[in-house]
């Protein structure tokens, strides 16, 4: 797969202050049909931020993991060639303080750390975020030992082709991805997008392994710390992005769960707000007095009945535009299992069902982008859109 044509005058922008009309920009894969984006947009973001990319945005989530196993430089590699708009990485730490690329600090899963005899002692169980636990995890490895392990396909009944790549790629750590966002954006001659989680931030500070001062010491490293640099963070914990808000001025962006959950920051601090209260008004302006957007589930976005079908859209999309936010919901699958039930076909899970027509559903409420499992799907699916 090549990277996308691009065939507007200028790809539309996000979090613009005081652009109200926003270009056209191409959004199919080179060789496929590329539809001219025309949809207008409420203006996104105070204080000057400017972020280049179309609407919807494609963000690869844990780069392409519809495809290979999740955060390995060859699933960044191929959501990038596939023309994702932005590329996803979850950090977590590893003992001796390297920031490293995991969707959780859990590595059970998502490694062969099984397979090694000299770390069978190390598999433990812990609490984190009030979740009992059983496994291997990065803060009791350092980063030697932890490039030791290979990644493997976390899925695999679900993804059994993707099981082919396991054992061929490392985890890399988030300076290496820094290093071959740049090295790429040189080749390309244009920025390579990135959009970095804090996972676990409160746990983590409390072993003193604070993600945000070293991922801000990275950022000004290789010169991603600015408004308008090409990189966006993200954390479920809004304490994560304020502390982060204050090192860096990079874009940032609060994720949120379900409507009844609270952030864990919120529960170790006495905060008695759940995320509903946050999709609120009140809360919305709350959030964009330190962020420019927010991250919620599609569930906030529109709801399920008991049968798993799409029910009708909340206002979130509105109010949020209306504190000047922007919104990149997730997560966007192509199987049946992970599809609302209108969009299943047949009865195997594993099979790609209708993501094409949920991806129509979801883009129909204005949502600014979408993070995608199967980057490629999605951006067909934008084009068809704006070619509505």
């Amino acid at each position: 797969m090549t990277e996308r044509a691009q065939t507007g005058p200028g790809r539309r922008t996000l979090l613009g202050a005081g652009a109200a009309v926003l270009g056209t920009a191409a959004l199919g894969l080179a060789g496929g049909p590329a539809a001219a984006a025309g949809r207008t947009s409420a203006p996104f973001g105070d204080h000057g931020f400017r972020l280049d990319l179309p609407v919807p945005t494609v963000i690869g989530h844990r780069g392409t993991s519809g495809y290979r196993p999740e955060h390995t430089l060859g699933s960044y590699q191929l959501a990038l060639d596939m023309g994702a708009h932005i590329i996803e990485q979850d950090l977590v730490p590893t003992k001796d303080g390297h920031l490293v690329c995991r969707h959780e600090n859990d590595i059970t899963a998502t490694s062969d750390v099984s397979a090694h005899p000299e770390f069978a002692s190390r598999r433990t169980t812990k609490n984190v975020d009030g979740v009992s636990v059983t496994g291997w995890f990065t803060e009791d490895f350092t980063l030697a030992e932890l490039k030791t392990l290979r990644a493997k396909e976390r899925v695999p009944g679900t993804r059994q082709r993707n099981t082919l790549y396991d054992g061929r790629w490392e985890i890399p750590t988030f300076e290496e991805v820094l290093r071959w966002a740049d090295r790429e954006g040189r080749r390309r001659k244009k920025p390579v997008w990135l959009y970095v989680e804090t996972k676990h931030p409160t746990y983590f500070r409390g072993l003193g392994l604070g993600l945000e001062e070293p991922l801000a010491d990275l950022l000004r490293r290789y010169d991603r710390h600015r408004k308008q640099s090409p990189l966006i963070l993200q954390s479920f914990e809004p304490g994560s992005i304020q502390r982060l808000a204050g090192l860096v001025a990079t874009p940032r962006v609060v994720l949120l769960s379900g409507a009844g959950e609270r952030p864990w920051d919120f529960v170790t601090s006495g905060d008695p707000r759940t995320v509903a209260d946050l999709v609120k008004p009140e809360g919305l302006n709350w959030i964009a007095s330190f962020a420019q957007g927010i991250g919620p589930t599609l569930d906030l976005i529109i709801p399920k009945d008991a049968s798993g079908r799409l029910t009708a859209p909340t206002t979130l999309v509105q109010d949020a535009h209306a504190q000047r936010l922007v919104l990149h919901p997730y997560t966007m699958r192509n199987e049946n299992t992970f599809l609302p039930a209108d969009f299943r076909r047949g009865t195997d899970p594993a099979a790609y069902g209708d993501a094409f027509g949920a991806f129509q559903a979801y883009f129909a409420t204005g949502i600014d982008g979408i993070f995608s499992d199967n980057p490629d799907t999605a951006l067909l699916a934008a084009a068809d859109f704006a070619a509505a």
